[in-house]
Parts: C-alpha cells; sequence; structure tokens
C-alpha cells in the first residue's frame, strides 16, 4: 500500500507542479516585477539563485512534498480504511483524498489565503505560522468527530443516507465555526498590490492543491483496485 500511495504521490506532485508552472509562476512574475519597482534606488543583494532555478527547484520540491504527503495519506488510509463509508476502496481513497483537500487545503486557504511576493511581514512569520497549523489541527479535530458522530449513528436503525447527512452536518458546523473564531491573520495587503494580481495569485495556488489532491485520490483509488475482476466459476 506505502509504495501505491507513493506512486500515486508521484503522479500528484508532477500534476501539481505542471499546474503551478503554468498558472502559478506567471503570477510571482508579475508580483516580483512590483517588489522590484518598490525597491528601485535602493541598494539591495542579487538573489543567490536565478528565476529559472527558483522555477525548477519549485517543481522538484513540489514533487518530493507530494510524495511525502502521499506515504502519510497511506498509512492514514490503512488505518482508517473500514471507517470509511464507501463501498470499494477507489471510493474510499478518493473520499479521504477529499477530506486531505477540504482540512489541509482548502479551509486554510479560506481562512489564510496564499500571497504573492512583496506581500506579508517578515516579524509576523511565527505568528501566521501557529495561526495555520493550529488551524489544520482543529480542522482534522473536527473532520475525526464527524466520523465518530457517523460511527455511533450506525447503532441506530437509521438509512446510511441519514448517518451520512448528519456526519456531513457535523462537520459543515464545525468547519463554519473554525473560519469565524479563529484570529484574522496580521498582515495587511500594500497598496500597490493590484486586486486582480492578488486573487489570481490565491486562486492559482488553490487549484495547484487541488491538482494535488485530485489526481492523488484517483491514482491511489486506481492503484487499489484490482485490473482484473474475478469470474464466478459454477460449481
Amino acid at each position: 500500500m506505502l509504495r501505491r500511495a507513493a506512486l500515486a504521490g508521484l503522479f500528484a506532485g508532477v500534476a501539481a507542479s505542471i499546474v503551478a508552472l503554468a498558472v502559478v509562476e506567471p503570477q510571482i512574475d508579475n508580483a516580483l516585477v512590483i517588489e522590484e519597482a518598490r525597491s528601485a534606488g535602493s541598494t539591495h543583494e542579487d538573489p543567490v539563485f536565478g528565476r529559472s532555478t527558483q522555477v525548477v527547484g519549485g517543481m522538484i520540491a513540489a514533487i518530493a512534498v507530494a510524495v511525502c504527503l502521499a506515504l502519510v495519506v497511506g498509512v492514514v488510509f490503512a488505518r482508517v480504511r473500514h471507517r470509511l463509508p464507501a463501498a470499494t476502496d477507489f471510493g474510499r481513497a478518493a473520499l479521504l483524498a477529499f477530506l486531505g483537500f477540504t482540512t489541509l487545503a482548502l479551509l486554510p486557504g479560506l481562512k489564510y489565503p496564499a500571497n504573492p511576493p512583496g506581500v506579508g511581514d517578515p516579524e509576523t512569520v511565527t505568528a501566521r505560522t501557529v495561526q495555520y497549523l493550529t488551524l489544520i489541527a482543529a480542522a482534522v479535530a473536527i473532520t475525526w468527530l464527524a466520523f465518530l458522530v457517523h460511527d455511533r449513528l450506525a447503532a441506530r436503525p437509521w438509512p446510511p443516507a441519514y448517518r451520512a447527512a448528519i456526519g456531513v452536518a457535523v462537520a459543515a458546523v464545525g468547519y463554519t465555526a473554525l473560519l469565524m473564531t479563529w484570529p484574522a491573520t496580521p498582515d495587511s495587503v500594500p497598496a500597490d498590490i493590484p486586486a486582480a494580481l492578488l486573487w489570481d495569485f490565491r486562486l492559482a495556488s488553490l487549484a495547484e492543491l487541488a491538482a494535488l489532491w485530485t489526481v492523488f485520490g484517483l491514482s491511489f483509488g486506481l492503484l487499489l483496485t484490482p485490473r482484473r475482476v474475478p469470474v464466478a466459476v459454477a460449481a
């Protein structure tokens, strides 16, 4: 299972790096132009690595991170496989990937969206990191709580659709409470950053994560599915 998860992570990393190259990097280039214009006339050190090296290194890093993340998700899948409400491993893998995208990418992206270069105070890095990681931990706890509620209701003579609806409702209420109660980011957006650039970068970053989790879920599910359907032999 870990080998299949790592292979699915490799596919997901390649897909995410392609999306990053196509839609994220152009927005970074636009933000760098504004940042350079902001520092015009002042002395600054040249970057250690050129822009091309940064792009290639970012793509390689995306693949490496995707494989490492896939190994973690593979271990989680093996642990909670029996709890995932799906009839096949493909459905279970797709559901787990959807939950991973929701808790690790979508919710943090809604509360603390990604910012292009030139946005963010270096003095608040620690505070922003703590807020980001604690939000993810709380989202994972809410997801686990929803599954516990679903399992508790399994002892009642209710249709599966009712149990699933209540579990989804618990998760939705919990996610909404997190987004409303968690502290806002301490940074403000500089006036010279266009709103279009800001939102295009945020949407592009979210698209990269969506590609990663979508490809991983589909690939992992397919790798867990037998390629041949066993033929029943008559007695």
